[in-house]
């Protein structure tokens, strides 16, 4: 029989970017990968602790799997992810999920080969969570699509702002050096890879601790130069590190996409202070008018908190007043969540539920209006589309994005990776829908 292995993913690209890491430790091992957990031979469930529905999520999973365990006792049950890093968590799944036989956090994936090595041999509960790592090369890869990829360029955080768990779990930032993310992106161009995605807590402070002084600017200008690469994106950027030399490097080369993601998060100086987020609306609203006057065309998404410690009525419609200023084409909106072990989680003046609810609604309805709004110019228009696939909720309809990271449902002829361009027949909120042309 062969072996099998299942991998259940939470949270952001950067976890979605280790999973394939994952899986191409396990591909290596001469595991094949299966969508049906009562098939696998070794399961590995990767958390996400940035929002408390993550962790409702991950637990409830975690839960289910108890049956899988019991029917089938071979099944080597493994957590990873951001949680492990929390010894909250590692001691509340010791104590409360048993079966539970492996728990290792971020800084190890690359280990993961050899913790699963020591597991079978000694049929021990295996516990390895390291505070930090080094970056690690050459860590095998199993891609979910053959014709995009990610690519970390830094890992870890340093900007701690006050909600945020992520500089605990991934811990400082570190940047790859650029010749190791050249070759990468190279030879994921030599395997027919068309897009990619550099990856990072914040890519625009990319260079610190290089060998080689190298810019996140400079490297996007290396990246564009090599062949067979036809669109670059990158996330997620932080305002406060946008600098003009980013921008002039988006608006010189036709491979980088004229899109960006750029959180806001809060529109009330004073809560954007308390967050730690170091700019305020001014310079936030400066910087999106520098980008569209630059780079016409752009899009621009973002993410949004609401409810955060102390927000009044007045600082929320301050957020609001940005979402009508701003003309975003999508948005992540997050009613704020206490993280235990930041600041703003023991802060005074936390806001009740029923409270940061109707102002989440507000939000986005008006983050609705807006959009529909905008999309009406796309209307009519023929967008150049990569198709990722079939669409998982109509087998007869193709999947895929536009440059600017609109997703498009369309009827054609198509297969996964073609470029093809797309006729706009009804621009929806949420995507857009078409006919391949």
């Amino acid at each position: 029989m062969s072996k099998k292995y299942y991998i259940l993913t939470f949270g952001c690209q950067m976890n979605e970017n280790d999973s394939e890491h994952i899986a191409g430790i396990l591909t290596q091992k001469g595991y094949e990968r299966t969508d049906n957990v009562r098939e696998a031979s070794v399961c590995v469930v990767n958390t996400c602790s940035i929002r408390e529905n993550a962790d409702d999520k991950f637990f409830g999973n975690l839960g289910d799997l108890k049956g899988v365990k019991r029917d089938n006792p071979d099944l080597i049950l493994s957590v990873c992810g951001c949680m492990m890093q929390q010894k909250i968590y590692v001691d509340r799944i010791k104590e409360k999920f048993p079966y539970v036989d492996i728990i290792f956090g971020t800084h190890n994936i690359a280990d993961f080969g050899n913790i699963l090595d020591e597991f079978i041999e000694k049929k021990k509960k295996i516990v390895r969570v390291p505070d930090s790592s080094p970056v690690t090369e050459n860590v095998p890869l199993r891609r979910e699509y053959r014709h995009r990829a990610y690519v970390s360029i830094t890992y870890g955080c340093d900007n701690f702002c006050t909600y945020c768990i992520v500089p605990y779990t991934r811990g400082r930032e570190k940047s790859r050096e650029a010749v190791n993310i050249l070759s990468e992106v190279e030879c994921l161009a030599r395997d027919g890879v068309k897009e990619i995605m550099l990856l990072g807590q914040n890519v625009n402070s990319y260079g610190k601790g290089l060998t080689e002084p190298c810019s996140f600017a400079e490297l996007l200008r290396m990246v564009s130069k090599v062949e067979g690469i036809e669109r670059i994106r990158f996330m997620t950027s932080h305002p406060r590190d946008f600098t003009d030399d980013i921008i002039e490097a988006m608006a010189s080369s036709d491979k980088i996409c004229k899109s960006v993601h750029l959180p806001f998060q809060a529109g009330s100086d004073r809560i954007l202070k308390l967050m730690n987020r170091h700019y305020d609306r001014a310079y936030y609203l400066g910087l999106v008018k520098k980008l569209r006057e630059r780079i016409p065309g752009i899009t621009i998404s973002t993410d949004i908190i609401v409810g955060f410690p102390t927000e009044t009525e007045e600082d929320f419609e301050d957020t609001l007043d940005i979402v009508r200023q701003c003309r975003f084409e999508s948005a992540f909106t997050f009613i704020y969540s206490p993280r235990e072990g930041t600041k703003a989680a023991v802060m005074d003046g936390q806001i009740n539920h029923e409270t940061s609810v109707r102002r989440f609604k507000r939000l986005v309805s008006t983050l609705e209006e807006e959009i529909s709004e905008g999309v009406k110019i796309y209307q009519d228009t023929v967008q150049e589309v990569i198709v990722d696939g079939h669409s998982k909720s109509d087998a007869g309809t193709l999947t895929g994005r536009t440059r600017s990271n609109k997703l498009v449902n369309f009827t054609g002829t198509a297969e996964t990776g073609d470029t093809v361009n797309v006729r706009i027949t009804k621009p929806n909120t949420y995507y857009l829908f078409g006919e391949q042309i």
